[in-house]
């Protein structure tokens, strides 16, 4: 068949299509505290321009056509999400304006304070989620000659907060990191890190999918399921960007050392996922 063939292409070849979700792992979400964590503005944050890159505009930011500086600045001023979103996007990244961590912190702590409660279902949630994911990437790292320090604690509710009211697949998956990267991480922590973990993949965020299937495939720190480790591994890399070489390189490492029985049952899984079914 057509869809067989295509993914048989995708097994060997990393070239494969995503379409709607299936839930491969088990990937409960944690019950959290919702508490809003306060961010103090305009301070300053932490993030190397690198990592904030990689918080996706969310297609309510796209403002077209592309509106004057002044113009994002009076609307930023009057409380509109979407331009403080953008400007605070252009400051991260220097994009038309000088490259300024401390006034792109400001910006997105504005639309955190004044965003946090809103309903995960508003038009604005998606830019409001980001904006706490920018803001807990900051904190990671802290910002270099400003009042922002690296603060882990400060990153964890940040992530917390967005994946967990807000479900976002970004914060989940930063969330999970921090949880299995703690040098002295209990039992409990590696367990929550594995659900967030778990259900960024389910989401479709390639990140997650690469790490749970490394994971997966070898055994690390899980039970061993080479089948299912390739085939988050095979998702993972068809959305990865150029500069995401060790998602690639991933890939080929559990394709060159897997089974062929291991292939055939990742190509089973594969097709539970392109079809949208649980497998």
């Amino acid at each position: 068949m057509r869809t067989s063939r295509r993914i048989i292409l995708a097994l060997m070849l990393g070239a494969m299509p995503v379409a709607a979700p299936g839930f491969a792992f088990d990937g409960a979400p944690i019950t959290q505290d919702a508490t809003l964590p306060t961010v103090s503005q305009p301070a300053a944050a932490a993030l190397n321009a690198q990592a904030l890159k990689k918080v996706a505009a969310p297609a309510t930011a796209v403002v077209a056509p592309a509106p004057s500086l002044n113009s994002l600045q009076y609307a930023a001023e009057g409380g509109h999400p979407v331009a403080q979103w953008k400007l605070g996007r252009m400051y991260a990244d220097g994009d038309g304006v000088a490259q300024d961590d401390v006034r792109a912190f400001e910006y997105f702590s504005r639309i955190a304070n004044a965003h946090a409660e809103d309903s995960p279902s508003a038009p604005q949630a998606a830019i409001v989620a980001n904006a706490f994911v920018a803001l807990g990437r900051y904190y990671l790292n802290g910002i270099p000659n400003s009042k922002i320090k690296a603060d882990t604690d400060r990153a964890r509710e940040m992530f917390s907060y967005a994946a967990s009211y807000f479900g976002n697949a970004d914060a989940q998956y930063d969330l999970a990191r921090l949880y299995l990267k703690t040098p002295d991480a209990s039992r409990d922590d590696f367990r929550y890190g594995a659900r967030w973990l778990g259900l960024a993949a389910q989401k479709g965020q390639h990140q997650a999918q690469a790490l749970l299937g490394q994971m997966l495939f070898n055994g690390d720190r899980l039970p061993r399921q080479a089948a299912r480790g390739l085939m988050w591994l095979t998702l993972a890399r068809d959305s990865a960007t150029p500069d995401e070489a060790w998602i690639k390189e991933s890939y080929n490492r559990a394709i060159t050392k897997a089974s062929d029985d291991d292939r055939a049952m990742a190509l089973q899984m594969l097709e539970h996922w392109v079809q949208g079914r649980k497998d």
